[in-house]
């Protein structure tokens, strides 16, 4: 059941992530036999976005993408289906094109990138996996025919670069990630979006009564985390409703006095509320911050 869980996660995750940059499908049916594709990405042939924020997805996401992400390590035949799935849309393509009598470029041909939280040598080796110069660690290429790659995300490095792949890793991998997350700028594009989902995840996974080990840490992981951004949301919307009142009262005040109005603790903030009341100039308001 968790599975199904953190495979929701990823799709709305990445489809986040990627909006603006271009068309994004989840559960994407494929011909044949019904397969899904977790995620089908199409790059704006025009972007207005600066993709490089998403720093290795970015790259990922710089051409047409199949972005398959497993919660679990991905299986020999698990790949293998990634693959077919890969071919069924290079060979749709190769029918459409040919159909309307154009030459189907290769850049149009989406590339694979299956993302495993970790994968044995072994199991690379199996698939004839290499190394690109130009690449991080962890990124495993397939022989260049078959346009496939396996991220292996516990090889990443632990880098801003990565950090929007290694949130996809599990255990302590994702764990530091979310630390990271946690940590970002508030105006970052991204941060309250993706903590968002991130805490969606953790109220789904806690109504469950099967959980896995990683499940059960990274709920302890995000409580601190989950408890302290709604301490600081209510902070800031009791910040926001008595500089609101203040300015009614007294009029405008001035930059130094509001800085010193949200340096106060959410007790404060209530206290100065209820204070305000009985307020007829700033200095009736600097006497009060001065008594605290």
């Amino acid at each position: 059941m968790t599975r199904f869980i953190h495979d929701k996660f990823a799709k709305d995750y990445l489809e986040e992530l990627l909006k603006d940059y271009g068309e994004v499908k989840a559960s994407e049916k494929v011909a044949g036999e019904i397969k899904e594709i977790d995620v089908l990405f199409t790059p704006a042939k025009q972007q207005s976005y600066n993709i490089q924020i998403l720093g290795l997805l970015g790259r990922v996401a710089e051409y047409p993408a199949i972005i398959e992400p497993f919660r679990n390590p991905a299986s020999n035949d698990e790949i293998c289906d990634c693959i077919l799935k890969l071919l069924e849309v290079k060979a749709f393509l190769r029918r459409e094109s040919k159909a309307n009598k154009i030459k189907l470029q290769d850049s149009e041909i989406p590339k694979l990138w299956v993302l495993t939280p970790t994968i044995s040598e072994t199991r690379l080796s199996s698939f004839g996996t290499m190394q690109k110069a130009d690449w991080l660690s962890g990124v495993h290429f397939l022989p260049d025919a078959l346009r496939t790659a396996i991220v292996a995300i516990h090889q990443l490095p632990q880098i801003p670069e990565t950090l929007w792949l290694r949130l996809l890793g599990r255990g302590t991998v994702q764990s530091q990630a979310i630390i990271e997350l946690q940590a970002l700028p508030l105006d970052h594009p991204y941060q309250k979006a993706i903590l968002e989902l991130v805490y969606n995840l953790r109220e789904n996974l806690r109504v469950n009564q099967e959980l896995e080990a990683d499940d059960r840490e990274l709920i302890m992981r995000l409580e601190p985390l989950y408890q302290r951004d709604r301490e600081q949301a209510i902070q800031l919307g009791e910040q926001r409703l008595v500089i609101r009142q203040l300015n009614r009262r007294i009029s405008e005040i001035d930059a130094s006095l509001i800085e010193r109005v949200q340096s106060l603790s959410i007790e404060q903030l209530e206290n100065l509320g209820e204070a305000l009341l009985d307020f007829s100039s700033v200095t009736d308001l600097e006497t009060w911050l001065n008594q605290q």
